[in-house]
């Protein structure tokens, strides 16, 4: 595995510890690091989590154009489950719950601070 965990930014920690609470629960997974200003979701050992921070240099934290972070489905209901949790936690949509090519099906999202993220499932090569 490549990548340990992805990191995006908040202004508000509390709120997006409810967002992300949310979808690490339905990904089958809790909180591996929490502290006053990060917060990690994941397993240790596992496959890549991810974590919300407020920015270290103090700024507002911003969104990066054509940043998003994927979490993979473990089926087509679940990328549906998890784009009405976004939404019912304070997300926005950027694109309903449909096949996206032959093999992939995803649903895009945004979190509260305006993070893209989606959720995906890969039935065959691209």
């Amino acid at each position: 595995m490549m990548i340990g965990y992805v990191t995006v930014g908040t202004n508000d920690l509390a709120r997006a510890a409810v967002f992300y609470d949310a979808i690490a629960k339905e990904m089958g997974t809790g909180r591996m690091m929490d502290y006053p200003t990060f917060i990690g979701w994941g397993d240790p050992g596992g496959a890549a989590g991810i974590a919300a921070t407020k920015p270290y240099d103090g700024n507002v934290a911003t969104v990066g154009n054509g940043v998003m972070v994927a979490f993979e489905a473990k089926d087509k209901e679940q990328v549906h489950r998890l784009y009405e949790i976004a939404l019912a936690h304070g997300g926005t949509c950027e694109g309903p719950p449909g096949p996206r090519s032959e093999n992939f099906y995803a649903a895009y999202f945004r979190d509260p601070d305006g993070n893209k993220l989606n959720a995906f499932l890969m039935t065959g090569p691209l």
